[in-house]
C-alpha cells in the first residue's frame, strides 16, 4: 500500500471543503471496502478524510412520517433499529444478509451505497477493465462472468452492483441525501446509480467532492409486510448471485401496491417497475407472480455462462410473492 495523509474531521462543511481542496483525497467511514481497495492498488487516494466523528449516525423520524438514516450509522445499528425492524422488515433482513457481524459493526450506510463492484477483473489491476481504467476492454465479456449481468448491461461492462441494502432501499423508494460545497442536495436512489452505458467508469450520480449525509425512506405501509430473499454461493457470509426485496399489500386476494426489486442482475439495484405494473390490481396468486417475474426477465440480455441467472431469478420472484402472500392470507 502506497503511503497516504489522514485526517479527521468534526462538520460536515469542513469535511466537504478538505475534499474541495484536495480531489484525490476520500472519505473514510469504516472503510470495509475502500481499504481493501488501497491494499490492492485499485484505489489510490493522496488522503484519507475520516468522517466518524460527523453528527451523521442517528435514526430519526422525518416529518413526513418516514425515518431519516445518518450516514454514519453502522449497519448493525441499522439492522437493529427497532422501527426498521417494525416498518421497514426487508431492509432490516437485507443487510443481516450482506455481511459478517463484524463487518456490519464498521461499515457505514453511506460507505454501503457506494461500494464497488466485485468483478474480478476490476479488483485486479493487471487485467483491463473499462471502470478501473476507461477504455482498456472488458475481458469479462468473454471470459468469467458467471456471476455477471442479465439486465442493463452493455459490451462495456457487465459487472453487478454488490450491495444488498441497496437492493432493499431502491424497492422502497429511497432517496440519498448529500452535501456539496454549493449547498445540501439529494438524489432518488432509483436515479443515483448510472446507467452503465459506455462511461461504467461514472457509477453514481454523486457530484465531485459531495458527502452523503445520509438516506430518508418515505413512508410506505407496503413496507410492513416484505421480504428480503438472497441466494448466494454458500450458507456463510458471501455476495449474491441473485437477490429480492419485495414487499406487498394484499387486500380481498388482490395486489392493492407492490414494491420489487433485484440485486446481483446489472451494475446497479435494480428496481421491478414491469413486475410491479402487473402485479398492481390483479389476484395474489402463482399465475400473477410468474407473470410479473417473466415481465420483468423478458429483458434479461444473459451471458453465455450466466443464463442460470434467468431461471434463478424467475424462481425466486415468485417464492418470494408466495410467502408473502401466504403470510397475509394468515
Amino acid at each position: 500500500m502506497r503511503e497516504f495523509g489522514y485526517q479527521r474531521v468534526s462538520d460536515v462543511a469542513g469535511a466537504v471543503a478538505v475534499l474541495g481542496a484536495d480531489p484525490d483525497a476520500r472519505f473514510l467511514g469504516g472503510g470495509t471496502n475502500l481499504v481493501d481497495l488501497m491494499k490492492t492498488g485499485v484505489e489510490r487516494p493522496a488522503r484519507l478524510v475520516d468522517i466518524r466523528e460527523l453528527p451523521l449516525d442517528e435514526i430519526e423520524s422525518a416529518d413526513d412520517g418516514g425515518l431519516r438514516i445518518g450516514a454514519t450509522v453502522t449497519n448493525g445499528d441499522l439492522a437493529a433499529h427497532p422501527e426498521i425492524r417494525r416498518r421497514y422488515p426487508v431492509l432490516a433482513q437485507a443487510v443481516l444478509a450482506g455481511a459478517s457481524g463484524q463487518l456490519r459493526n464498521m461499515a457505514t450506510v453511506g460507505g454501503n451505497l457506494l461500494q464497488r463492484t466485485r468483478c474480478g477483473y476490476f479488483t485486479d489491476i493487471t487485467k483491463p477493465c473499462n471502470k478501473r481504467a476507461p477504455g482498456s476492454g472488458c475481458p469479462a465479456v468473454k471470459g468469467e462472468h458467471h456471476n455477471h449481468a442479465i439486465l442493463g448491461a452493455s459490451d462495456t461492462c457487465v459487472a453487478v452492483h454488490p450491495s444488498d441494502m441497496g437492493v432493499a432501499l431502491t424497492a422502497l423508494d429511497a432517496v440519498v441525501h448529500f452535501e456539496t460545497a454549493d449547498g445540501p442536495g439529494e438524489s432518488p436512489l432509483t436515479e443515483f446509480y448510472l446507467p452503465v452505458g459506455d462511461t461504467p467508469h461514472h457509477e453514481t450520480a454523486l457530484p465531485p467532492g459531495a458527502l452523503i449525509t445520509g438516506v430518508s425512506l418515505p413512508p410506505a405501509p407496503v413496507a410492513s409486510h416484505s421480504r428480503y430473499r438472497k441466494v448466494r454461493e454458500r450458507a456463510s457470509y458471501a455476495f449474491a448471485i441473485g437477490s429480492v426485496a419485495a414487499a406487498l399489500d394484499i387486500r380481498d386476494g388482490v395486489v392493492r401496491d407492490a414494491r420489487l426489486a433485484l440485486g446481483a442482475v446489472a451494475s446497479r439495484p435494480w428496481r421491478a417497475h414491469a413486475a410491479e405494473r402487473v402485479l398492481t390490481g390483479a389476484p395474489a396468486g402463482a399465475e400473477t407472480f410468474a407473470a410479473a417475474a417473466d415481465a420483468e426477465l423478458t429483458a434479461a440480455r444473459p451471458l453465455p455462462h450466466n443464463g442460470y441467472k434467468v431461471t434463478l431469478m424467475r424462481n425466486l420472484v415468485v417464492a418470494v410473492l408466495t410467502e408473502l402472500a401466504e403470510e397475509a392470507a394468515r
